[in-house]
């Protein structure tokens, strides 16, 4: 028995070895993506810390505010499910590189807004602002389904280094240079990744039986903007029941996060310098979760019982936020927190692209990547209400109840048992 599996090996290894050229053309292509990665989500961080500032400069109050982060949801929300279908149909690469694009139009109108309609005309291009999912796109692509959420929990490691490199570079740049500076750096940033897009991706990420391309190169005739391919999405065999865990375990969380800011002034009196420290600390833990944890993680569970175990710990961290009267209490509860956020997210967007066809990634990825802006449009002001009756315990309430009967839900239905990893 022994034998035959040595000789397995050896003949998948004289097949493809480890140093193949093939596989490292493949290492490079995922080393570039996550260099983009991290370099456009420290751009996107130092906008949030400094875009409170500028709104402020500018005379919007607290509610004009709410409405811009609003528009800026609702873009986004509309974008996902388009740029989804149009990386399908175009390619990764095309995709990040409109993606890059359409950031630098963002920060270049964001350096000219000097009132409100140009500070509001500045989101518009957020409509394709979508480098996270796109580069979750190219890694889904390019790893086998067992190594796919080791692969994708990678990308933590890039939203952390974006979440403490932006937050300090926003500040920086904002008490020495001007409110503007951050904009114009992330504007050249983004111009130099849209030429590294360009010159290092592949043009298509997919197998070649997997693209639904035309002999003449024309994309097929289905429209990116198709809602029926969408809805067909949905409507596969085990799709909807994990979209809508994804959509409903993350969102009183993503509520708490769009209040943090008000919550971190109100109730838990810090400054501007303190909460910094704070994101920072959010930071460093969701690097350590995505980029060390997760992999062992899955190698060891099935994804069913890893998605379990996070919706579980939401439930604790839920009564935890009840019980929280000061920062030293949120500290504490930001470990817990930050593993179940990022073990549901990684989990359930490995199991959705896995039920769908390989040609298709792109559009569940880009619907996955729609969750968020959802909970950035209607968060807000579910959020503000529940906070100005209720208080800060509202949230962990909130956060309990939704995840205690999802974990019910889990506990009768089948989740997807762990892959083995090809050798």
């Amino acid at each position: 028995m022994q034998e035959d599996t040595h000789l397995t090996q050896g003949r998948k290894a004289q097949k493809e070895p480890p140093s193949s050229p093939r596989d490292a053309g493949r290492q490079f292509v995922l080393r570039v993506t996550y260099l983009l990665t991290a370099v456009e989500l420290t751009c996107l961080f130092m906008q949030f810390s400094v875009m409170p500032y500028l709104a402020k400069n500018l005379g919007l109050d607290s509610v004009g505010f709410g409405y811009l982060q609003t528009l800026f949801g609702v873009l986004q929300l509309l974008g996902g499910p388009i740029f989804g279908r149009f990386a399908d149909q175009w390619g990764a690469r095309a995709a990040l590189t409109l993606s890059f694009l359409a950031a630098s139009g963002f920060y270049l109108l964001l350096s000219f807004a000097t009132n409100v309609p140009l500070l509001v005309a500045s989101r518009i291009p957020a409509l394709f602002m979508h480098v996270l999912p796109g580069a979750q796109m190219v890694i889904t692509d390019m790893t086998p389904p067992a190594d796919r959420p080791g692969a994708l929990g990678r990308l933590g490691l890039c939203f952390g280094i974006g979440i403490i490199l932006g937050s300090l570079l926003g500040g920086i740049l904002n008490t020495k240079f001007g409110v503007y500076y951050p904009a114009y750096v992330a504007f050249l940033a983004n111009s130099i990744c849209t030429m590294i897009s360009l010159m290092c991706l592949p043009a298509n990420t997919k197998a070649n039986s997997e693209v639904k391309t035309a002999p003449s190169g024309k994309p097929p005739a289905a429209s990116v903007f198709d809602l029926k391919e969408i809805a067909r999405l949905l409507g596969l065999p085990g799709v909807r029941p994990v979209f809508f865990i994804k959509v409903l375990s993350g969102f009183p969380s993503g509520i708490f996060l769009i209040m943090f800011s008000i919550i971190s002034m109100d109730f838990f009196k810090l400054d501007a310098a303190q909460a910094g420290y704070l994101m920072s600390y959010f930071g460093v833990l969701q690097m350590m979760v995505q980029g060390l944890l997760v992999g062992r993680l899955t190698e060891w569970y099935s994804e069913g019982t890893l998605l379990r175990a996070s919706i579980f710990a939401f439930c604790s961290v839920g009564l935890a936020m009840v019980l929280m009267t000061n920062v030293l209490h949120f500290c504490l509860i930001v470990p817990g927190f930050v593993f179940s956020l990022c073990i549901m997210n990684i989990i359930t967007d490995s199991i959705l692209t896995k039920s769908v066809p390989p040609s298709d990634t792109g559009a569940m990825l880009g619907i996955c990547a729609s969750v968020q802006p959802l909970t950035r449009t209607i968060g807000p002001t579910i959020g503000g209400l529940l906070y100005e009756r209720f208080g800060v315990a509202a949230f962990g309430y909130l956060q309990c109840a939704v995840n205690s009967l999802l974990f019910l839900y889990l506990c009768k239905k089948s989740i997807p048992q762990k892959v083995k990893k090809a050798p």
